[in-house]
C-alpha cells in the first residue's frame, strides 16, 4: 500500500507531503490544476519513462519520496532480495533528477537502478486509464491475467518443468548429432589410426628400452674384434703357450740351478693361474658381446618404427599407449552413435510428449476459465450499462513455449452482431472505462498487494452509469488501496478519502497543491462539480445526497 509521497520541486509543485489511506482515495479538481503531476511524479519514483523536463523552473533539482507498506508475502520483497537491497516491512523509494537531466534513485537507502525500480514498480502499483498500455489493454500480458484468474499456477509450473525437460532432451540430441557428424567425419582415419596402433602394439618405456639395446649391440660391434684378437693373444697360441714353454725349460735346469729358480718358477706358476683367470675374464666379455646382426635390424627398425608413429601423431612415444586407447574409445563412440542417437530421439519424443499432455492440460483449463471470465465480465458490465456488449476471451494456437501453446486476447463487442475486436479499437472511450473496470474487478482477486490508480476511468460517462463506476471502484477498493483522478462527482462520493487539487500563483509562480477534504468540504467540492463555479443550495443539497449514498 502506498502510505506516503513527498514531492518537492516537480513541475509546479514545489512542496507536497500526502499520506494516503487504506480504501478508495480520489483526487478531484479543475482540468489543470495539477492532478496529472501527482501521476507524473509517482511514475518518476517508480522508475517509469516519462517527460524528461520534470524539475520546476529556478530549481536545481526535484525529487520524490514514495512510502510503501509490504505485507509478509508482498512480492516487492523477492525483488528486493534479488537485487541485494534491505528488505524490511516499510519500502521506501527515493529519486532525483537534476536541472540537467541526470537521474538517481535509492531504495531503502542504497543506490539502485531504473531496473530495479521498474521491477518493484510492477509489484507495487498498477494504472488503468483509457491510454492504459501498460496494463489491461497491452495483449503480451492477458495470458497471465487469464491464469491468475484461472488459479492456474500449479499447471503453469507443469507445463515449465516440461517444457525445461523438453528443451533439454533437444540440446543433448543436437550435441550428440553434431559429435557424431564429426566424428563420421573423421572416420576412416580413426580406423585406419587405430589398426596401424593395434598392429604396433607399442608399450610404456618401450622406446628407452630399445634405445638402450640398440646402443648396446652397436657398442659390441665396435669392440667384439679388438676383444677377440687380446684374447687370442692370451691363449694357447700366445701368452700362455710361451709361457708353459719357458716352465718347461727352467723345470728342466732347476736341479742344477742349487735353488736359484725355485722363486722364478713358483711366480710363473702364479701368473699362469692368473692368466687363466683372466684369459676367462675376456672369454666371458667375448660372449656378453656376441649378438645376432638380424636382431640389431629388427630393434632397430621397431625403434624407428615407434618414433615415427609418435611423430606422426605429435605425441611423445611413451603416449601412443593412451592415445591409442582414446582412439578406440571414439572408434566405439562412433560405432554406438547411431544407437545412442536413436535413445536420445527417443527421450525428446517422450519428453515431447510429456509437454503435449501438461500443454493440453493447461488449455482446457484455459479454456474453462475463460468461460468462467467472460461471464464474470459480463455480470459486471450489466450494471454499468452495457447490459447489450459482450466480452470474451479469445484463446488461439500460438507458439510453444514454457508457458504453454495459447495465444490468449481479450476482445469485445459493444452491440449484438457486431464483430469483435480488441479493446482498444472497438469500444469510445466510456465503454473502453467500463470495459476496464469491469475486467479489474473480475481479475483483482486473484492480486494482492497492488496500489490500484485509475487516471480519469469514468470520463464519457454520467448519470446512474458514473455512480455505479463509483460503486465498482468502491467495492474493488474494499481489500486494499484504490487512487482515482476523477471528474465525475457520483465517483468522488464513493471515496473514502478525498483530496482536491488547486492551482494558484504565489509572487508571480503557478504552483499546485493538494488539499485532503474533511466532510464539510467534501460537501462543497462535489457541489462544484455537479454546479461549476457557483455553488447553489440545491448543488449541496444533491451533493448530500450523493454522500449519504
Amino acid at each position: 500500500m502506498l502510505r506516503a509521497l513527498d514531492i518537492r520541486d516537480l513541475l509546479i509543485i514545489d512542496r507536497l507531503e500526502l499520506a494516503f489511506q487504506p480504501g478508495l482515495n480520489v483526487l478531484t479538481g479543475e482540468t489543470g490544476a495539477g492532478k496529472s503531476i501527482l501521476l507524473d511524479s509517482l511514475g518518476f519514483v517508480l522508475g517509469w519513462r516519462g517527460r524528461a523536463d520534470l524539475v520546476r523552473q529556478g530549481a536545481a533539482q526535484g525529487e520524490v519520496l514514495a512510502v510503501f507498506d509490504l505485507g509478509a508475502d508482498h512480492p516487492a520483497r523477492s525483488v528486493l532480495q534479488d537485487a541485494g537491497l534491505p528488505v524490511t516491512d516499510e519500502l521506501i523509494l527515493r529519486r532525483v533528477n537534476t536541472a540537467e537531466g541526470r537521474k538517481t534513485a535509492w531504495v531503502n537507502d542504497r543506490r539502485c537502478s531504473g531496473e530495479v525500480l521498474r521491477a518493484l514498480s510492477d509489484t507495487l502499483v498498477e494504472l488503468h486509464g483509457q491510454q492504459d498500455d501498460r496494463g489491461l489493454l497491452n495483449p503480451r500480458g492477458h495470458r497471465a491475467m487469464l491464469d491468475a484468474f484461472g488459479r492456474l499456477d500449479g499447471l503453469r509450473a507443469d507445463v515449465q518443468a516440461a517444457w525445461t525437460a523438453l528443451s533439454g532432451a533437444r540440446a543433448a540430441l543436437n550435441t550428440a548429432e553434431t559429435a557424431l557428424d564429426a566424428m563420421r567425419a573423421e572416420d576412416e582415419f580413426l580406423r585406419h589410426a587405430v589398426a596401424e596402433l593395434d598392429a604396433l602394439a607399442p608399450e610404456p618405456g618401450e622406446d628407452a628400452e630399445l634405445d638402450a639395446r640398440r646402443r648396446g649391440m652397436q657398442g659390441a660391434a665396435r669392440i667384439r674384434d679388438d676383444v677377440a684378437r687380446g684374447l687370442a693373444l692370451l691363449g694357447s697360441d700366445g701368452a700362455e703357450s710361451a709361457m708353459g714353454e719357458a716352465m718347461r725349460w727352467l723345470d728342466g735346469v732347476a736341479d742344477r740351478a742349487e735353488g736359484a729358480l725355485d722363486a722364478p718358477l713358483a711366480a710363473l706358476g702364479r701368473a699362469l693361474v692368473e692368466l687363466g683367470e683372466a684369459q676367462a675374464g675376456v672369454e666371458t666379455c667375448l660372449d656378453a658381446l656376441d649378438f645376432d646382426p638380424f636382431e640389431l635390424e629388427q630393434t632397430e627398425e621397431r625403434l624407428f618404427a615407434i618414433r615415427g608413429m609418435a611423430r606422426k601423431h605429435g605425441v611423445g612415444a611413451d603416449d601412443l599407449g593412451a592415445f591409442a586407447d582414446d582412439l578406440r574409445q571414439r572408434l566405439r563412440a562412433l560405432d554406438a552413435g547411431d544407437a545412442d542417437i536413436a535413445a536420445r530421439r527417443s527421450a525428446v519424443k517422450a519428453a515431447q510428449a510429456g509437454y503435449d499432455a501438461a500443454a493440453g492440460s493447461l488449455s482446457a483449463a484455459r479454456a474453462e476459465a475463460a468461460a468462467r471470465l467472460d461471464a464474470a465480465v459480463g455480470a459486471e458490465l450489466a450494471p454499468l450499462k452495457m447490459e447489450r456488449a459482450v466480452f470474451q476471451t479469445l484463446l488461439e494456437p500460438g507458439e510453444p513455449g514454457p508457458s504453454g501453446r495459447d495465444a490468449v486476447a481479450f476482445r469485445v463487442a459493444t452491440n449484438p452482431g457486431a464483430p469483435a475486436g480488441p479493446l482498444d479499437k472497438i469500444a469510445s472511450g466510456g465503454e473502453l472505462s467500463r470495459f476496464l473496470l469491469a475486467l479489474k474487478v473480475c481479475l483483482s482477486a486473484r492480486q494482492s498487494g497492488l496500489t490500484m490508480i485509475f487516471d480519469e476511468i469514468d470520463r464519457g460517462v454520467g448519470g446512474a452509469t458514473a455512480d455505479a463506476v463509483g460503486r465498482r471502484l468502491a467495492a474493488l477498493a474494499r481489500e486494499g488501496q484504490v487512487l482515482v483522478v476523477t471528474h465525475s462527482p457520483q465517483v468522488a462520493a464513493r471515496g473514502a478519502h478525498h483530496w482536491r487539487v488547486e492551482k494558484r500563483v504565489d509572487a508571480g509562480a503557478t504552483l499546485s497543491t493538494v488539499t485532503a477534504l474533511p466532510q464539510s468540504a467534501r460537501i462543497d467540492e462535489i457541489a462544484r462539480m455537479l454546479a461549476g463555479d457557483t455553488i447553489t443550495a440545491e448543488a449541496r443539497a444533491a451533493a448530500r445526497a450523493l454522500l449519504a449514498g
